[in-house]
């Protein structure tokens, strides 16, 4: 949390000095009164910032983490080739100063700054970068999370150390917005296995980003210290703290308390109830994600074996497309998110305005349970004596969804699917679960909750829907989404990914979303805003991304926690607070000033287990 330091009894002190040494005192003393612990920790509290946070990390590993908390916390702790700018989103300078690709666009070469350094005091150069992609282009398991910008790579090599030069196979549209963390070779060398090696038992963690890792432990914390030596200038608070909550309600009252200063992912009737208290603001701003409905296709790997226990009449496009006309999203977007969401329909949100697409006229699948009905009969989908639909071989159409226990939307919408489902005929199961990680890789469920945050640049989130991400064999993990392999949307990514006019590439990704929209493997139900909070007594100014109406929480960037400046904590002049006390002691020859508890600029930072 955000520790606001109680007013220094040294202001005091050194006015009463000031006022003692005009009237001709020569020497003052200052004692320190001993077994005053508690009043010291009280007062030498230094500025951490907690942001509390609903979702695990999945790892610490750059190259296996995908959950939107590991990544947000990547962007920290290891600079990129490129960043995106605060204001507009444009690709800017990050570990590359410069980048000039060849007349024929398939050798790219990159100029490596010259004050970057590793958090251990070495120098970051283009011999780190190299060395990041080509393990990812050698190593399978280094390529879980990050895999598709380099699956098109030839040859990468750093002819020296502020030179890095990337030849393709052919040309690739990302090459200014290659979102890989690069990590420093002469630690990342020493690993073995990839695909176990989570980064988590050694701290500090390597790194040349604003902030450095320096704690963690499971579903509690996380804690960074800021970076020094960061080439853009170090953040301002004296520790950044990500906190565990399963309990959304927990997280907004200790903002209510002080005990936090952020909290992302309200309800609206959170942010209702918080945007009337003192030293609290609330952000209602377009967001970067969508809200979606994942069907389990037929979990299967690369090598064509199956595995899972999906119910098999999801493999039907009938069933799917009736299911989604039962789905009334503006009813979602009006009751669960309260007038805070967009009601959706393409995959990436309006917010990426040359990226968005919506559906015509007579592709739309709008809110028609007649219809859902109408479409189940034809596909031989009949209700029985009980009113249940049934197959043609008789399993009745049963399905069970995945839930995020610490998603209050998903259990809301959960209970919409089950009422409009029902009066279908179809039953579902509302399976909510801490983590959704295990059945979810498994294969082991019929549907899903679902969402992204789309980048600036939308290869990634297509990319998690091609066959080239599934995993090897039913015992590895792939970076695909939600096992979805289909050949045209594969032909088209494909196509996207060379085409750097940018006006063609638009339309192809918009192509790619008709074709998602129309298999139904995927129901976009809503774009939520974000919703989120902070303490104005703990946080002065911090920036949005955009800067105008932006978000704050899974920025593409590091701008917002970079940026956050403490609120005044003990301007001189200030009233107090504290309980700590000061005793002028007057003696012939000399003035002891004694404290109860030390008033040095000496801080001990608060922790996490302090607060506990």
């Amino acid at each position: 949390m955000v520790t606001k330091a109680p007013p220094r009894s040294a202001s005091a002190a050194h006015r009463a000095l000031r006022l003692l040494l005009a009237a001709g005192v020569t020497a003052v003393s200052l004692v320190a009164v001993p077994g005053t612990a508690a009043a010291e920790d009280e007062k030498s509290a230094g500025n951490t910032l907690t942001v509390a946070v609903s979702q695990s990390i999945d790892s610490l590993s750059p190259f296996l983490a995908q959950k939107l908390t590991s990544t947000s916390i990547h962007r920290l702790a290891y600079e990129y080739l490129t960043n995106y700018d605060a204001k507009d989103a444009r690709t800017i300078p990050g570990l590359a100063t410069a980048w000039t690709p060849s007349a024929d666009k398939l050798t790219w070469t990159y100029t490596i700054r010259e004050n970057s350094t590793w958090s251990d005091g070495k120098p970051a150069t283009a011999e780190d970068a190299a060395w990041t992609f080509n393990k990812m282009m050698t190593d399978p398991n280094a390529a879980t999370a990050n895999g598709s910008f380099t699956a098109n790579f030839a040859q990468v090599t750093a002819p020296d150390a502020k030179t890095l030069v990337i030849r393709l196979k052919k040309p690739q549209a990302t090459m200014t917005a290659l979102d890989v963390p690069i990590v420093p070779k002469h630690v990342w060398e020493k690993v073995g296995d990839f695909s176990k090696f989570n980064n988590d038992k050694q701290f500090p963690i390597v790194g040349n980003g604003p902030f450095v890792i320096t704690d963690f432990k499971v579903d509690q914390y996380i804690k960074l210290k800021p970076n020094k030596t960061f080439w853009r200038g170090a953040p301002k608070f004296d520790e950044l703290v990500f906190k565990y909550y399963k309990d959304g309600d927990a997280a907004v009252a200790a903002l209510q308390k002080g005990e936090v200063s952020f909290v992302p992912n309200l309800t609206p009737a959170q942010a209702a109830a918080l945007g009337t208290q003192k030293n609290i603001k609330v952000n209602d701003a377009p967001g970067r994600r969508f809200y979606a409905l994942a069907t389990n296709p037929g979990a299967k790997a690369q090598d064509g074996k199956a595995f899972g226990n999906g119910h098999k009449a999801l493999l039907d496009p009938e069933v799917r497309k009736a299911l989604f006309l039962a789905v009334d999203r503006t009813t979602l977007v009006d009751k669960v998110f309260q007038g805070h969401a967009v009601e959706g329909e393409g995959y990436i949100p309006p917010r990426f305005g040359s990226y968005f697409w919506k559906p015509e006229t007579g592709q739309k699948r709008a809110y028609d349970p007649a219809e859902a009905a109408k479409v189940l009969d034809a596909a031989g989908y009949r209700k029985n004596a009980d009113g249940k639909r049934v197959g043609k071989d008789g399993r009745p159409l049963d399905f069970r969804i995945l839930c995020h226990a610490t998603d209050p939307n998903d259990k809301a919408v959960g209970k919409y699917l089950q009422e409009w489902w029902g009066e279908l005929g179809v039953g579902l199961k509302v399976e909510c679960l801490d983590s959704v990680s295990d059945p979810w890789v498994k294969g082991d469920y019929d549907l899903a909750f679902d969402g992204w945050s789309v980048n600036p640049d939308p290869d990634y989130v297509l990319s998690i829907h091609t066959c080239g991400t599934l995993p090897e064999t039913p015992k590895d993990s792939g970076a695909t989404d939600n096992f979805i392999c289909d050949r045209p949307f594969d032909g088209l990514y494909a196509q996207q990914a060379v085409e750097y006019d940018a006006a063609k590439r638009a339309d192809l990704v918009k192509r790619m979303q008709s074709r998602l929209y129309d298999t139904g493997y995927m129901n976009i139900m809503a774009y939520p805003n974000a919703l989120e909070a902070y303490r104005t007594d703990q946080i002065k100014s911090i920036t949005t991304m955009p800067e105008a109406g932006g978000n704050l929480w899974g920025q593409d960037g590091y701008w917002s926690w970079w940026s956050a400046v403490p609120a005044a904590s003990a301007s001189e002049g200030e009233s107090s607070g504290s309980s700590t006390n000061i005793w002028l002691i007057l003696g012939p020859a000399a003035i002891v000033l004694v404290a109860v508890g030390v008033w040095t600029a000496r801080r001990r930072r608060s922790t996490a287990d302090d607060r506990e």
